[in-house]
């Protein structure tokens, strides 16, 4: 594995331990525990932890995936709560000092903004959350723009507007950028 090892990605109580693909880069200052399954070309900024560590009654860890060319940034936190999983499918970016807790899935190609909070909620494909949002026991459709500081309810789900091309290029050039990042420090990695 050409990801750098260090004491910061490391088994939980459990004995599970994260499965990081060679390609995905891990800041040294990230914290990743457990049952952390990171997928191909992954970004994992400085600071960021995610944890997968919390057992259910049966002893089972759920785990915390993280799909190909995703990236979490500087400060983010994931976790779940015993017994739910977190999935961040392909293509997402989860911007500064966001929080994603389980259980909760996160579609394809969505972007969760600068400090967002997202728990026990389903955003679909192509959902742009923006900055200071809180989407909590929320089921969003495919391509629904929540606007920053919006507190979001179910029942307000129905008033939000569809993502515009702007945003879905915006949420495209967050991947490509830090897709680069994982790729450069990758290649510094395997330069020493």
């Amino acid at each position: 594995m050409s990801t750098v090892l260090h004491e910061s990605i490391r088994p939980n109580p459990c004995g599970d331990r994260p499965v990081i693909h060679p390609t995905a880069y891990v800041d040294s200052t990230a914290q990743v525990i457990g049952h952390v399954k990171i997928g191909p070309y992954v970004y994992i900024g400085p600071n960021a932890v995610i944890r997968a560590d919390e057992a259910d009654d049966d002893g089972h860890v759920c785990p915390i995936i993280i799909g190909d060319e995703c990236n979490v940034q500087d400060g983010v936190i994931i976790h779940a709560l015993a017994g739910t999983e977190v999935t961040i499918e392909p293509r997402t970016s989860l911007a500064h000092g966001a929080i994603v807790h389980g259980p909760c899935r996160i579609g394809e190609e969505g972007f969760i903004g600068f400090g967002a909070v997202v728990f026990n909620s389903r955003c679909d494909r192509g959902v742009f959350v923006a900055s200071r949002a809180v989407v909590e026991n929320v089921n969003v459709p495919a391509d629904t723009f929540i606007p920053a500081f919006t507190f979001l309810s179910q029942d307000r789900i129905n008033r939000l507007r569809k993502t515009e091309p702007q945003e879905r290029s915006f949420m495209a050039d967050v991947v490509k950028a830090n897709r680069g990042l994982a790729e450069g420090y990758q290649g510094l990695t395997e330069a020493r």
